[in-house]
């Protein structure tokens, strides 16, 4: 009896935060044929549709066709120990390549299968073209299709036959001088739609009307360079951000710019200095660990994989890859312990998500 009597968009809400999303959507849609120019509904139902198809751009690196004809390496011929396109340039420590299996790309394949890694970087033009497209490309759920009404606000009028937002009537510098509702409108055309020339538009005009002072804007222009391929651009932007606000995550957006650029060493350099700033930051050391692994410098990455067991004794990844670094160095008994550690925290978290659905 208490939901009939509960006001629809705070019903709305609480159907976000339980994270049942098609149940606000469609409340939303609801609020919105009553009253189309409901902004705080309109901004509701843009976070609703982003949630159900975000992914966090910290781990999304897909290789693409565009990656074969990349002309931002600073070298072709990279010295040894240097670069993450030389398979083994690096070896030291760890076990023998000849009894440790490896990937396509030449790497020892480790204990934990991450986005992109299981095929390395595509080597040859069929491999590319035959490389699935995954979550970094979201596409609109609804169809682009159907008639528009156009009562005032276009862009804001929903339409069941159409998508929730037209941006081709989106009056995108209108929008940008409304900061609670461009950061939402911003991650709905980035995420869900996929338009990175809009978002970027946005962004740059989100970024002009703050006086260059919001440093969430600046993030959000170095993530649209970077979907476009202009890595230098994206490394003057999370630069800037970092001067006005330390964050983890512009850290580690940083060093995906140089592990694209590869320059391995720069990125090291970059998540040590996150480091001095968040000492014993598990995502920094994972950060470490993976450069080290892809450089093929197993024990530098084991060093730090138990570093990050000392800060989170359920990492699983730390877990996976130090027990296969134990296992093809020839101590399985060791190895068995890591793998134990391993069920016993997979069991906690099986146990911790079937109580919270």
């Amino acid at each position: 009896m208490m939901g009939v009597d509960m006001d629809p968009l705070f019903l709305a809400w609480s159907y976000f935060r339980r994270r049942k999303f098609q149940l606000c959507s469609d409340l939303c849609a609801q609020l919105l044929e009553k009253n189309p120019h409901d902004q705080a509904v309109w901004s509701l139902k843009t976070h609703t549709l982003t949630e159900m198809v975000y992914v966090d751009e910290v781990d999304i690196d897909q290789e693409s066709l565009a990656d074969i004809l990349d002309d931002n390496a600073v070298a072709q011929l990279a010295r040894p120990g240097t670069s993450l396109k030389l398979p083994g340039s690096s070896q030291s420590g760890g076990p023998s390549p000849a009894f440790r299996p490896v990937t396509q790309g030449g790497r020892p394949v480790t204990g934990f299968v991450r986005l992109s890694s299981q095929s390395g970087r595509p080597g040859t033009m069929e491999q590319a073209i035959m490389t699935p497209r995954t979550a970094n490309t979201a596409r609109p759920v609804t169809s682009a299709s159907g008639r528009y009404v156009r009562l005032g606000t276009a862009s804001m009028l929903t339409n069941s036959d159409g998508p929730f937002i037209n941006l081709s009537r989106l009056n995108i510098s209108k929008y940008a001088q409304k900061p609670n509702m461009a950061k939402g409108l911003f991650e709905y055309i980035f995420h869900h739609e996929n338009d990175v020339k809009n978002a970027l538009e946005l962004a740059a005009l989100a970024t002009e009307h703050a006086q260059f002072k919001d440093w969430w804007w600046k993030v959000q222009l170095g993530k649209c360079y970077y979907r476009l391929g202009m890595y230098r651009e994206a490394e003057k932007q999370y630069k800037s951000a970092l001067k006005q606000q330390d964050m983890v995550d512009i850290f580690l957006y940083l060093t995906k710019v140089y592990v694209r650029l590869d320059q391995p060493l720069t990125a090291l350099t970059i998540f040590k200095q996150g480091l001095e700033r968040f000492p014993g930051e598990v995502t920094l050391l994972t950060g470490i660990a993976r450069i080290h692994e892809a450089m093929d410098n197993i024990a530098s990455a084991a060093d730090y994989y138990k570093e990050v067991l000392k800060q989170d004794n359920t990492h699983v990844e730390a877990i996976a890859c130090i027990g296969n670094n134990y296992f093809y160095s020839d101590q399985p008994e060791i190895a068995l312990r890591y793998y134990r550690m391993f069920t016993i925290s997979l069991g906690k978290l099986i146990r911790f998500w079937s109580l919270r659905n």
